[in-house]
Formats: structure tokens, C-alpha cells, sequence
């Protein structure tokens, strides 16, 4: 090997030295490659828990509007009696910390009868008796109410409510069913309601 081939070879590492380099260039390529996958992996994940939240969040909607229109068909068929369903204007709460025993005495012993069973068997609902796990009652939303108002006496209509706990802060509902049950935020109480109003019907 003459000088200037012996200086080339010393400069640029030879051949050993050119192995070195690219093995180098693989590890940091394989480096890379890992950080970009587990970045993915990270991001796949969170998505996963987003969709899992939504879900349960529209599984307990859907929980609660069967709910509410249940109560609805209940009052339906028991309207000569509506106002044992409710204390008034004040409200009456059922579900999670319900524990009263429920009484009417606007009708007939029939209607009466009724109102009662159709009370005791909604608060039941709420309390997650439709499905569960051992002893444990697991068929309702999380911490669920029902709230049952008379909001206009004269015109017998009534405001039904049903409330929950979600899973992510939102905007605070505006009903007052459930207010302050749910921790020191409003912005974790769900609700659906509906108004009824009871026809007075008159013989021609």
C-alpha cells in the first residue's frame, strides 16, 4: 500500500471502522423506531379510554331516559291518583338514599294500592334491582335519583327527572333533582327530564 492509500484508509476509520459507523446508524434507527411505536401505543391507549367513557356515559343515558318514560307510563295508566307520585311542588326523591315508605290515599283502595307498588318498584329500578351481580344490585346508573314535581298544581302537570353521575365534567343541568349529591361539583350530575300533564276530563 503505498502513502497516500495508507492515509486514505487511516482517515476514513478502513474497513472496520466503515461497520462500526452503519452499525451505529441501525441502533439509533432502531431507537427511533421504538419511540415512534410507543408513542403510538400511548395514543391508541387514551383513545381506548375515551371510547370506553363515552360508552358508559351513553349506556347511562339510555339507562335513564328508559327510566324516566317508564315512571311516565306509570302515572299514565294511575292519572286519577297523579298526585301520589310526587310531594307537591316540593318533589319527591327516589333511588339512592330513598328510604320512606310510600303512601296515598287520593283515590280509590285500588288506585291507592298502585300508586304505591308502581313507587316502590321505580324506586327498586333506580336502585339497580333490574340486574345483578351476587347481592349486588348493578342495573342503573351511578347514583341514580328520580325526581317526581308537581310544577303547576291548577293545570296538574308534573315534571319527572332522573339524574346520575357521569364519568367527565360538563355544564351543571338546571333542575334541582340530585343538586348536591354528587360531590362538591355540579358539573358531574347528569339528567333527563320530561313534563306530564294530566287532562281533566269532564262528561259532555
Amino acid at each position: 500500500m503505498d502513502s497516500t492509500a495508507r492515509i486514505f484508509a487511516i482517515a476514513t476509520g478502513g474497513a472496520s471502522g466503515g461497520r462500526r459507523t452503519a452499525g451505529g446508524f441501525a441502533m439509533l434507527e432502531v431507537l427511533i423506531t421504538l419511540l415512534i411505536l410507543l408513542l403510538g401505543l400511548l395514543g391508541l391507549l387514551g383513545l381506548m379510554t375515551r371510547a370506553n367513557t363515552a360508552e358508559l356515559e351513553s349506556y347511562q343515558r339510555v339507562q335513564a331516559v328508559i327510566l324516566m318514560r317508564d315512571m311516565l307510563n306509570k302515572i299514565e295508566s294511575n292519572r286519577a291518583v297523579a298526585g301520589c307520585y310526587s310531594n307537591g311542588t316540593a318533589g319527591t326523591q327516589f333511588g339512592t338514599g330513598y328510604a320512606d315508605t310510600p303512601t296515598c290515599t287520593l283515590g280509590s283502595a285500588a288506585q291507592n294500592a298502585q300508586a304505591v307498588a308502581d313507587i316502590t318498584a321505580w324506586n327498586a329500578l333506580l336502585l339497580g334491582s333490574a340486574e345483578t351481580q351476587g347481592a349486588n344490585k348493578i342495573g342503573a346508573m351511578i347514583g341514580a335519583r328520580g325526581c317526581i314535581t308537581q310544577i303547576d298544581a291548577a293545570n296538574n302537570i308534573y315534571m319527572i327527572s332522573v339524574v346520575w353521575q357521569g364519568m367527565t365534567p360538563t355544564a351543571a343541568p338546571k333542575v334541582t333533582c340530585g343538586q348536591g349529591q354528587y360531590g362538591g361539583t355540579e358539573t358531574l350530575r347528569r339528567a333527563v327530564t320530561l313534563t306530564l300533564r294530566i287532562g281533566t276530563l269532564t262528561s259532555p
